[in-house]
Parts: structure tokens; C-alpha cells; sequence
């Protein structure tokens, strides 16, 4: 038994390298260094901080994250690196949150599958949701936030110039800009084919970041950048891997057909079950809905088939991992039993009120 549960998880492992590494995690982490490194602190702290006003650092979090085809994993870079640049955990955590679980790529490719109900249901189920997130993780943490908020003032003040300093470069802009394309180009532009397209997709708008990078930055600035990337990697990558192995061993050992008898009709203990095996499990972007798919045709209902498109992609195992190693075991604990709460909760609740035909 032990052999074959090594090989699931070497398995899984070996398609997770394959697939995400280059095409999803690089960009993912260039881009969490470079806004580390390039954006103006004042001005994520004034836009996203603790102290900005709730209501529009998170639809701000809320509105960039439904454009970011991200994992549950690959988003964990840019979280943190928006959140180390002085934004709110509540707005860092909504961005954690929405990317993964309704970004517009993954929403499309549901509607098409699943048909315009199920996409509205979960569009408008996962913006409540990250809005419930972000207030709950503000609460929780309100007294670090203050001392964050405080020590971030603190560097703002020590560093303030004449007041004349711009928020970003123009020339940083158009990098961030690039750094995105990279990581977003291989998703939206290849949605077919063979997955050497996406590889030459990520290369043709990575020579791009790099030719960009190299004329416009100095090689201080492109030091800095580097060291703030590979912390992040060094950081993330070692736990993403770990989790993604124990995935693999778990779907090996999962009873699939006591699964399928305990997902149909809407009840509470169907929507909690489907929460569970969606918020362990590793879900790459758009991956979800056709799995989602197959068992509703076995006889799933529609409440906990929600449940498990929204937690599916926007939790797994590695992401739990990674976000405790990160952000601490407090805020990852905190956030992960709200996720299977309200996933539990927006399950029942569409499937006996919404999806009752």
C-alpha cells in the first residue's frame, strides 16, 4: 500500500512541477518582489491599509482580484507581497480569497460548463464571501494591525522626502504591467492545445519583462528586486510542494463512492462534505468546474456543487501550509475555518432557497 500512495503522491507532484512552475509560479513570484520592491509603501498603506476606509480598500482588493487567474497557490505570492507592502490583512485576504475562487477566467469557463445560473451564484457568493473575510480577519487581528499600521507610519515618516516623491514610476508601472501579462497571458491566451503553447506564451511575455527590466533598472534596483523575489520563494515554494505531494496521497486513499452517495440533495452535512474535500484539495485554475461537472451528473446537488467550486480552487492543502508559514498559524487557522463555514453555509443555502428547480 505504501508504494502505491508514494507513487500518487510523486504523481501529483510531478504534474503540479510540470504544469505551474514556470507558466504560474515565477510570475507569481516576480510579481510579489516587484510590488514589494517598487511600489510606495504610502501608497498601499493609504489605498489598502488598516486605516483606509473599509468599504473601498475592499472592493479595491475585491476588483483587482476578479481579474488575476490565479490558484489557490500561485496567488499566495501576491498576497503576501501586496500585504508586506503595507496593505490590511483584511484586503490581503480578500485578494487570497477572490482570485482563485470566481477570478473572470474561471467564472467564464463555468458558465460555459455549468451554464449562466451557476456563474451568476458564484460571482455574487464569493464577492460576499471575501467581503465576510475581510471583516472577520480585520476583527481578529485589529490590535496587530494597529502596531503594524504604526511601525509602517514609522518607515513612511523616516524616509519622507519634500512630499514630492511620486507613488510608483511610470517605468514601474508598465513592469508591474508586464510581470501580470506574464502571469496571465498563458491562461487567457491558451485555453487549448497542447501545454508547450502556454510555455511559449510565459517565454515570449517573459523576454518582454526582462528586456523591459534590464533597460529601465540599475542593477541595485534589479538586485533588490531579485533578493525580495527569492524570499519569497524560498519561503512558499518548499511548503507549496509538501502539500501538493500530501494531495496526491490523499486522493489515492479517498473512498470515491462514498463520496458520490454523500453529495446528493442540498442538506447541511452534503455542503459541509463538499467544503471539506474542496478546501484539502489542490484545484489549478478552471480545473474545478469540470470536475464539478462529472459528479453533478452522478447525482450531486447544485448547494454542495457551489460549496466545491468555491472552495475547491480557493483552498487546498499547500495553501493552508503556505499561508501559516507566511502570514502565521493564528491568521491561516482563522481564515481557513471562516472559508469552510461560510462554504458550508453558501452551499445549504443555494441549494434550498436558490437552486430549488
Amino acid at each position: 500500500m505504501m508504494p502505491v500512495l508514494l507513487k500518487a503522491g510523486l504523481l501529483a507532484l510531478q504534474d503540479y512541477i510540470a504544469l505551474h512552475i514556470l507558466t504560474c509560479l515565477i510570475p507569481a513570484f516576480l510579481l510579489a518582489g516587484a510590488m514589494v520592491t517598487f511600489i510606495s509603501r504610502e501608497a498601499i498603506v493609504h489605498h489598502l491599509g488598516a486605516t483606509a476606509r473599509k468599504s473601498k480598500s475592499f472592493l479595491l482588493a475585491a476588483g483587482g482580484s476578479f481579474f488575476i487567474a490565479a490558484c489557490s497557490c500561485t496567488v499566495i505570492p501576491v498576497g503576501s507581497g501586496l500585504y508586506y507592502g503595507g496593505a490590511g490583512v483584511g484586503a490581503a485576504f480578500i485578494l487570497l480569497w477572490f482570485a482563485p475562487a470566481s477570478n473572470v477566467l474561471a467564472v467564464v469557463y463555468t458558465g460555459t460548463i455549468l451554464g449562466a445560473g451557476m456563474l451568476v451564484v458564484r460571482i455574487i457568493t464569493a464577492l460576499v464571501m471575501s467581503f465576510v473575510v475581510g471583516w472577520v480577519m480585520t476583527l481578529a487581528f485589529r490590535k496587530e494591525e494597529h502596531e503594524r499600521m504604526l511601525a509602517f507610519a514609522k518607515i513612511s515618516a523616516a524616509g519622507a522626502g519634500d512630499g514630492s516623491e511620486r507613488v510608483i514610476a511610470r517605468k514601474d508601472v508598465i513592469l508591474l504591467g508586464l510581470i501580470l501579462f506574464s502571469l496571465l497571458a498563458p491562461n487567457y491566451l491558451v485555453q487549448k492545445g497542447p501545454y508547450s503553447m502556454k510555455v511559449a506564451v510565459w517565454a515570449a511575455a517573459t523576454v518582454l519583462v526582462a528586456g523591459f527590466a534590464w533597460r529601465t533598472k540599475g542593477k541595485d534596483e534589479l538586485r533588490r528586486w531579485l533578493s525580495e523575489t527569492w524570499w519569497f520563494i524560498r519561503t512558499i515554494l518548499p511548503l507549496l510542494l509538501l502539500g501538493v505531494f500530501a494531495v496526491g496521497v490523499v486522493s489515492k486513499v479517498l473512498p470515491e463512492q462514498w463520496v458520490r452517495e454523500k453529495l446528493g440533495g442540498s442538506g447541511l452535512a452534503a455542503s459541509f462534505l463538499a467544503t471539506m474535500i474542496g478546501s484539502v484539495s489542490y484545484f489549478a485554475t478552471m480545473t474545478e468546474a469540470p470536475f464539478v461537472d462529472t459528479l453533478m451528473k452522478m447525482g450531486m446537488g447544485k448547494g454542495p456543487a457551489l460549496a466545491l467550486l468555491l472552495t475547491g480552487p480557493g483552498l487546498s492543502l499547500p495553501n493552508w501550509l503556505a499561508i501559516g508559514r507566511v502570514f502565521g498559524a493564528r491568521k491561516a487557522a482563522v481564515y481557513v475555518l471562516t472559508i469552510i463555514l461560510l462554504g458550508t453555509f453558501a452551499g445549504w443555502f443555494t441549494g434550498s432557497f436558490v437552486f430549488t428547480n
